[in-house]
């Protein structure tokens, strides 16, 4: 009875000292004002525009996923690393070629940028970043458009820097609101558009693009776990170089550019944090 009676204080003593030093150990949650660690995933819907002044365009709605991955450390520097893929069925049209629609239309995105976040008070901070992007673009163009005219597919890569800010407002305990604003810097972009498909024996083009910017815009409305907004992506690209690709059937010899165009994508995003 001694030994029992023993153990028992002991035990007793061990689940006092427990109790009163684990919520010492707990973790300070991060200031949501500051830019929060951890992985995210989320969906997002939008409208395409994408438009080649006076030729064509290609419209249409679009769903994506979204995924990210930030690291934050004691200084408040913070590196984030983005991953997209959006999807749609685009309405094509033509001055010269015709309609055709329910064209399959492919972005992937990847991007890292490093930041630090700047608190200016008890209810505002200031995040400014920079980093490197990479954008893929497939656009499956093959078929006969309305007029029998043939297309063909298409492929694109965009290589940019992000510039970008994003200040947080405190809402309430629980919320904050961020709005973003960034500025792309092209670097240079790839433009591969396969001719061949269309059988008119033309080689496929691979053109070159060094001339361009992009802009981005959100509002995001975030807690602890959620963040959902409104958001603007834009791009707008000169002509690319010129590639010769063979001859057409009169013998004349057949060159290729990529033509100005610009694009205009926006929507709205739901994302969850963990």
């Amino acid at each position: 009875m001694r030994i029992t009676h023993s153990w028992m204080l002991v035990v007793t003593a061990l689940l006092a000292a427990v109790a009163g030093v684990a919520p010492a150990q707990e973790p300070p949650r991060r200031n949501l004002l500051l830019t929060q660690p951890g992985w995210e995933i989320g969906g997002q819907i939008s409208s395409y525009h994408y438009e080649e002044p006076n030729f064509m365009k290609l419209t249409g709605g679009r769903i994506g996923a979204v995924g990210a991955y930030t690291f934050t450390f004691e200084s408040r520097v913070y590196t984030r690393i983005d991953l997209r893929l959006s999807y749609g069925l685009l309405e094509y049209e033509s001055v010269g070629t015709g309609t055709k629609d329910d064209i399959p239309d492919l972005i992937t995105e990847a991007r890292v940028v490093f930041g630090r976040d700047y608190v200016a008070g008890e209810s505002v901070a200031l995040s400014p970043y920079i980093g490197f992007g990479y954008r893929y673009l497939y656009n499956d163009l093959t078929g006969y458009t309305s007029t029998g005219a043939v297309g063909y597919e298409r492929y694109s890569h965009y290589f940019y820097v992000p510039v970008g800010v994003t200040l947080r407002f405190r809402a309430s305990e629980r919320w904050v609101i961020a709005p973003t604003l960034e500025y792309d810097w092209f670097l240079t972009g790839r433009q591969e558009s396969k001719l061949s498909d269309t059988g008119n024996g033309f080689s496929d083009a691979n053109n070159e693009q060094d001339r361009g910017r992009g802009y981005r815009a959100s509002l995001m409305f975030e807690s602890r776990h959620w963040a959902f907004g409104p958001w603007l992506h834009y791009w707008k690209i000169k002509d690319s170089d010129t590639e010769f690709v063979g001859f057409d059937f009169l013998g004349r010899a057949t060159f290729v550019t990529e033509p100005e165009n610009w694009t205009r994508e926006y929507g709205v995003e739901l994302r969850y944090r963990f």
